[in-house]
């Protein structure tokens, strides 16, 4: 079997981050771009969009996502939210996923017969995009998950970082030197899952 599903094996949430880094601000960038132009796409669309968050810019993006939540959530047991804020924030950086929608936009004009498809094929699109880059982290020796605030962070996270408003914020990757162990991951049996004819 190829190494690729040793890389998906040892590929894990990793909760634990710290900064200590196997990997410069510059390399982790450079694994990400790598990823994007990696990532296949329906009709070659390419709507995926990427913003890498390091230091500073990383704890604003947590700080905005603790701020935009207190607005939602209930005030008893937030506690326990902001100290899981603050263990992304001990990472090296964030990675946000986004769809442009302009470009499912103007794919569903050209395209109308499988106009109600794009939006869908770009979401696995994107799905795929943090699979390669999650995976890519693990191999290069860094630990990650994907975090969902969206849509509560959405107008904040755009305004803060200046980005433009087709672009949709799909999900969150915090990154980092992993700590700790992990648990054992339970699979139910593949059978229930597979069949073949």
């Amino acid at each position: 079997m190829s190494n690729i599903f040793t890389a998906l094996d040892a590929r894990r949430s990793r909760y634990g981050l710290d900064k200590a880094s196997k990997l410069s601000n510059e390399e982790v960038t450079a694994l990400v771009e790598r990823a994007v132009q990696a990532t296949p796409s329906a009709f070659n669309a390419q709507t995926q969009r990427v913003v890498v968050l390091f230091g500073e810019n990383s704890d604003k993006f947590w700080d905005i996502t603790r701020e935009e939540l207190r607005k939602v959530a209930p005030a008893e047991g937030f506690e326990n939210t902001i100290a899981k804020l603050e263990s992304f924030k001990a990472g090296q950086g964030t990675i946000l996923y986004f769809i442009d929608d302009a470009v499912v936009t103007g794919l569903q004009e050209q395209f109308a017969l499988y106009a109600d498809n794009f939006p869908i094929w770009a979401q696995q699109e994107n799905g795929m995009l943090q699979l390669v880059t999650w995976t890519a982290l693990s191999e290069a020796g860094l630990g990650a998950t994907v975090q969902h605030y969206n849509p509560v962070v959405d107008a904040a996270t755009a305004t803060a970082f200046d980005l433009p408003s087709t672009w949709k914020l799909v999900a969150q990757m915090p990154f980092g030197n992993p700590v700790g162990d992990v648990n054992p991951k339970e699979l139910a049996p593949v059978s229930d899952k597979v069949k073949v004819f």
